[in-house]
């Protein structure tokens, strides 16, 4: 079997919560050795962010930290700091999320590291970047509410809402990986180590996309539809006998095989719907034909008719369903690992497969400081050094 692609790539992990965490178990998950420095005692904040717990576990920390080794420092320990520096003498990559100032106060910044590491890619994850009060912590339902995200969720005469997911963070830590592989591949070319910089705020408003651009364009504010589309009719919802379908006919000719699916020829040729800017304009009116007619047949019957017929559609899952159904449609969804208290525990996978590297073994999440000895070894640290670290 050959070697994920990041095989002998050392990241030090100094990140909590999920936007860092999540860039370093996707780079673990693509064969990089994770370290993740945790405070004796406490560790990373989300193994208490429960319930769920399993065995002790909470569900939170462990959709966040496989393929990784905990090792327990205090960094504010002259000794741990040390070991710390000894650490990143031979890494690669290292992640932090601190507030502004946080690093620098314990000696893990940019400047210290490169001190004992010119080559190192440092990515900081921040809430709000540069932008000012910079101090000020980052955490994703407030992103998600100053980015403007939250605005654009919900009824069009209801509140805002939130992502049912901390998706911001998610977006940071999927930007942050990026970038870092980036900074990685450039170091290969020049030999040089870079900095990089990642925040929620960033990440959040350049996932707006389209809707900030129309914004931009129009000068006008965005405004929330429900499961409607600003620009794509129809592109929503839509219901049937016994529930509801997903429907998203993107273009005319889509929309042109979803009438014809539905019995509903004559829905193209009416001037209210001829093309995607006339369904837009008049988009309760095609809603209330196309759901007089799906309102006749459940919605097993119309999946079968619209995908024989090619038209984007779906059923509208739970999650426990959705990762049900995506096993029994022959590529699971998750990966069993072996985890020392809670035993064999299922953790969904990250989306890249890599058909030269074949399947992985991952590592479960780790036990607080389970490898601090371990890795301390592999630094050079003398047995007597560890245990005065370790206990």
């Amino acid at each position: 079997m050959a070697e994920p692609p990041l095989a002998g790539v050392r990241v030090v992990d100094l990140s909590r919560v999920l936007a860092g965490p999540y860039c370093t178990m996707l780079l673990g998950d693509l064969g990089a050795d994770v370290v993740k420095v945790e405070l004796p005692g406490a560790g990373d904040e989300t193994r208490t962010w429960g319930p769920p717990f399993v065995a002790g576990e909470s569900a939170y920390y462990l959709a966040v930290n496989r393929n990784k080794r905990s090792v327990a420092l205090d960094l504010r320990d002259e000794r741990a700091h040390a070991a710390f520096l000894r650490l990143v003498e031979n890494a690669d990559v290292v992640v932090e999320n601190f507030r502004h100032g946080g690093a620098e106060a314990l000696g893990v910044d940019y400047d210290r590291v490169r001190t004992v590491n010119q080559r190192i890619v440092y990515c900081s994850i921040s809430g709000f970047g540069r932008r000012e009060p910079a101090a000020r912590p980052g955490y994703d339902f407030v992103v998600q509410a100053e980015s403007g995200l939250m605005s654009i969720n919900g009824d069009d005469d209801g509140p805002p809402f939130k992502v049912g997911v901390a998706v911001v963070d998610v977006l940071a830590g999927l930007n942050a990986a990026t970038a870092i592989l980036a900074a990685l591949h450039r170091r290969e070319r020049t030999g040089e180590g870079d900095r990089v910089e990642v925040s929620l705020l960033d990440s959040a408003l350049s996932a707006l996309v389209n809707v900030a651009q129309s914004t931009l364009v129009t000068g006008d504010e965005a405004h929330r539809r429900g499961n409607a589309h600003p620009s794509i009719a129809p592109y929503q919802p839509l219901r049937a006998a016994d529930g509801e379908i997903a429907v998203a006919a993107a273009n005319d000719g889509l929309f042109a095989k979803l009438a014809q699916a539905l019995g509903r020829p004559d829905l193209v040729d009416d001037p209210r719907f001829t093309t995607n800017a006339d369904r837009v304009a008049h988009r309760l009116e095609l809603a209330a034909e196309l759901e007089r007619t799906l309102s006749t047949r459940p919605v097993d019957e119309w999946l079968e008719l619209l995908g024989a017929a090619g038209v984007p559609a779906g059923r509208i899952r739970g999650v426990r369903e959705a990762l049900e159904a995506a096993a029994a449609a022959g590529e699971p969804p998750t990966v069993l690992v072996e985890h020392p208290s809670v035993g064999t525990v299922p953790l969904v996978r990250t989306a890249p497969r890599f058909s030269s590297a074949g399947e992985q073994q991952a590592l479960p999440p780790p036990l607080l400081g389970q490898h601090t000895r371990e890795v301390l070894a592999e630094a050079g640290l003398a047995p007597a050094a560890i245990d005065a670290i370790a206990g």
